[in-house]
């Protein structure tokens, strides 16, 4: 438990898009987000994404937006 509190929300996307199966650019199309974005999250360059961008990297997963918050 205490690992996936210290998780950062580049962090869990990154783990639930290997868990998918999918590459940065099939998510990021899926996503509608541009690949440099994805990216950035997943390297922690943007720490504070708006909820917008994470709603639709969440709907681009398939998973709950809580999935990749909490």
């Amino acid at each position: 438990m205490e690992e996936k509190k210290n998780k950062s929300i580049g962090d869990k996307i990154k783990s639930w898009r290997k868990k998918k199966s999918l590459t940065q650019d099939a998510l990021a199309k899926k996503a509608n987000v541009p690949y440099t974005t994805l990216a950035k999250l997943e390297s922690n360059v943007i720490k504070n994404p708006s909820l917008q961008t994470i709603t639709k990297v969440a709907k681009g997963l398939n998973v709950s937006l809580d999935s990749l918050v909490k």
